[in-house]
């Protein structure tokens, strides 16, 4: 990850040496329904602007999926004296009122994983959300054709991420390209509230009803819904589960890959991202301007390209690069599909 987030410095803000001497940087996270942003992204986060700004002082909250919360939150870091914002909004519409009342104030706003379509941030960084959905569908739908699944008989669900996410409408757009360049026919799909995994499973259970054997595969947006995708068949009592994608490499994802439960999903190391928050943010400190590989909903952008993973690639993608050990995967029931994809303690 070093490696990776110092190629990432030279791309966002070129070879200038950063040196800030102080300033109150603010870290606001959307929910805990994810495990990434305690485990990956804030501390990703704050190791990074340990290294560029010692005197720098870091404020973290996380709005666990409630807006109002949130704009408490964003208030208490500007009294707190935030020259610099990373907002990953809960509500993506709701944020641009946050975003105008901090610019109002000469406050930076980096949008961070979750963009803010309606009012442009000074900066946004994330993953390739659009691509990923598209990656996803892709990699699935084209698992179903080589397993010889027909065309032309039944169709695939496809479980969204929260409508309040911009990120998620992205994602969405992608998942509904890759579908529709395969052929495979959509059933059904969904937008899951606040991305819970028990609104996802309620909600596949009730397609299960429905459809039965008619659902081939589900594209499900995110590891969460994906497991509540693959919970929902398994309490139905559905042997073998369909094909279902994921995003995000979380330790359960990669563990119900092991397993064959899932198929796939998206390695991004958060803390990618977060360094490169991190960056931007003391440059914004220094009074430069960074730089951006392209733009988007008129925003300055650094978007990374994250790996698709399957049961296939997950030694080289996820183990081989330090991403997770074999000793946090390849425990209890999992330790004999660890065996099979060559991954040992």
């Amino acid at each position: 990850m070093t490696r990776t987030a110092a190629v990432a410095a030279g791309l966002i803000m070129g070879s200038t040496a950063w040196a800030a001497t102080a300033g109150t940087v603010a870290f606001l996270m959307p929910d805990q329904a994810s495990t990434r942003y305690e485990q990956h992204d804030f501390p990703g986060f704050k190791a990074e602007m340990a290294k560029l700004c010692a005197d720098c002082k870091v404020l973290y909250q996380n709005a666990n999926g409630d807006v109002a919360l949130q704009q408490q939150q964003f208030n208490a870091v500007i009294a707190q004296g935030a020259k610099v914002i990373v907002l990953d909004p809960v509500d993506s519409t709701a944020a641009a009122s946050l975003v105008k009342m901090a610019q109002g104030k000469g406050i930076k706003v980096i949008a961070y994983d979750r963009p803010v379509p309606s009012t442009p941030a000074d900066y946004y960084v994330s993953f390739d959300n659009e691509g990923i959905g598209k990656a996803i569908a892709e990699s699935l739908m084209q698992h179903l054709k080589d397993k010889g699944v027909p065309i032309d008989k039944g169709g695939v669900l496809q479980v969204n991420g929260s409508p309040t996410d911009a990120a998620a409408g992205l994602i969405k757009n992608g998942i509904h390209a890759g579908i529709k360049a395969s052929g495979y026919k959509t059933l059904a799909e969904f937008d899951t509230p606040d991305w819970a995994p028990p609104k996802a499973q309620q909600w596949v259970s009730g397609q299960i009803t429905r459809f039965g054997a008619q659902i081939v595969g589900v594209v499900a947006a995110n590891d969460g819904t994906g497991g509540g995708t693959i919970a929902a068949f398994k309490a139905a009592g559905v042997n073998p589960v369909p094909p279902v994608s994921g995003n995000d490499a979380t330790t359960a994802a990669l563990q119900l890959i092991i397993a064959g439960d899932q198929y796939n999903t998206i390695s991004k190391p958060s803390e990618i991202v977060a360094a490169a928050a991190a960056k931007i943010a003391v440059g914004f400190l220094n009074g430069q301007r960074p730089k951006a590989e392209t733009t988007l909903y008129k925003t300055p952008s650094q978007l990374f390209v994250p790996a698709v993973v399957t049961a296939k690639n997950l030694k080289a993608e996820i183990i081989d690069k330090g991403i997770a050990t074999a000793a946090e995967l390849c425990t209890g029931r999992y330790s004999e599909g660890c065996k099979k994809l060559g991954i040992t303690n």
